[in-house]
């Protein structure tokens, strides 16, 4: 018999199998076969699956399968976002990935790791003028691992210019008055003027609250007199008011990723810096332009600073002191390291709750326990130091660096028997 075209034996095999199947009579797979020219194993695998067989599923290797684990494993914590999560491959991977922001999101969401939030909460949009406002917050309580298991306990002042959406992030410690004053003093430096007016929230450190009623502590009703700005309070648990530096700050779940992968707190900041660096490059969803460019254009509309040493006057508790080629500044009679950089620069050094916070133009550049020993290396810095006069591999200066600081250990403890 020939044998008929593919796409009418199907037809009329399928029309057949469904008589058969509705008055429940087992088919001759044998003789179907022969009456169509094929092969009788195709009949029952038709019969079986009640006409049209299901066709087997193709599954098709994805780029990003090899990265699965490492992404299933983001993912298991809810606070990372997919956004955060691309951003996090490319910092860590760079050229060694060809990824999109839309494949990874399908690949999160086709393999369940993440499903599509629905509740969104709008809010009303809103611009201002150039130059008119500058929204400053706290993102506050913050903690992260690091590689060997240490929790950081930090806050992030975060800055934010109304027109452009330029993003300024400081790393902190505290959230004193004293902490408000220096990172608005940075941001206005770095953004090299002052706005109009700096819009926050009732932050405890400059705001008293008393039977429903805010008022401004005196030191910033003369900030704002001294610097000719006004520090207007948004109403309270209302995000919406300050809207720029609440989406500003979702920014920093860019940072979740890196939980457990940082190695100190020098390695943070360095991260927070590249993520604010980036924030401001990256495309502003509302105005469709990078927020560094429009800020070109903003720039222009700022007031002038005033002089550094008004600026100065409000950081108060200040012991100024040369960093010496031995990485070392003085505090109460003992010695505490900054990174070399700072060799032969004017820093700031600060006490705050026991401990000693060092500042150079109101940047952090080392934090540490104060106490008595004589000399107080942070590893890290004294392993950098290490490193510019020796010839070996990393992992050998490391050594040398934690067998040095051990005799520093040693000697104080030789010291304190007598």
């Amino acid at each position: 018999m020939q044998k008929r075209k593919k796409f009418k034996w199907k037809t009329e095999m399928v029309g057949d199998i469904f008589i058969m199947n509705s008055i429940d009579i087992k088919p001759n797979y044998s003789a179907i076969a022969r009456k169509y020219g094929i092969n009788r194993a195709t009949v029952k695998k038709y019969f079986e699956a009640g006409g049209i067989p299901m066709k087997k599923e193709i599954i098709r290797k994805s780029k990003y399968d090899e990265y699965d684990e490492l992404i299933k494993e983001k993912m298991l914590d809810s606070t990372v976002k997919i956004s955060a999560l691309y951003q996090y491959m490319l910092n860590m991977y760079e050229d060694k990935i060809n990824f999109t922001y839309s494949g990874l999101k399908a690949y999160v969401e086709r393999k369940g790791y993440r499903t599509i939030d629905e509740n969104i909460v709008p809010h009303v949009l809103y611009e201002t003028p150039e130059g008119e406002q500058l929204q400053c917050d706290w993102k506050e309580d913050l903690s992260i691992h690091t590689i060997d298991g240490k929790i950081i306990s930090f806050n992030i002042f975060s800055a934010t210019l109304g027109y452009s959406r330029l993003h300024v992030f400081i790393f902190t410690f505290t959230k004193t008055e004293y902490d408000f004053f220096r990172c608005l003093i940075y941001v206005f430096k770095k953004i090299g003027g002052l706005p109009k007016i700096v819009k926050t929230d009732n932050m405890t450190a400059i705001v008293s609250l008393r039977n429903g009623s805010r008022k401004k502590h005196p030191a910033v009703l003369q900030f704002e007199k001294d610097l000719g700005i006004k520090i207007s309070l948004c109403e309270p648990r209302s995000p919406e008011t300050k809207g720029k530096v609440e989406v500003s700050n979702k920014f920093m779940d860019w940072l979740r990723p890196y939980d457990g992968e940082v190695k100190d707190v020098d390695d943070l900041i360095r991260i927070i810096n590249i993520i604010n660096k980036q924030c401001n490059n990256q495309i502003n969803d509302r105005t469709h332009i990078p927020p560094i460019k429009l800020f070109q254009r903003e720039k222009e509309y700022l007031s002038p600073l005033p002089s550094n040493i008004l600026l100065d006057s409000y950081i108060k508790n200040i012991d100024t002191q040369e960093v010496l080629p031995t990485l070392l500044v003085s505090y109460k009679g003992s010695k505490y390291s900054v990174p070399k950089k700072y060799i032969g620069k004017k820093v700031q050094l600060v006490s705050e709750s026991n401990e000693l916070y060092i500042y150079f133009n109101t940047e952090l550049i080392a934090c540490h326990d104060i106490n008595t020993q004589n000399t107080n290396y942070d590893e890290a810095h004294y392993s950098e130091a290490l490193a510019t006069r020796l010839k070996v591999k990393q992992d050998e200066v490391e050594e040398i660096a934690k067998a040095n600081l051990e005799r520093f250990k040693k000697l104080e403890e030789i010291k304190n028997e007598f």
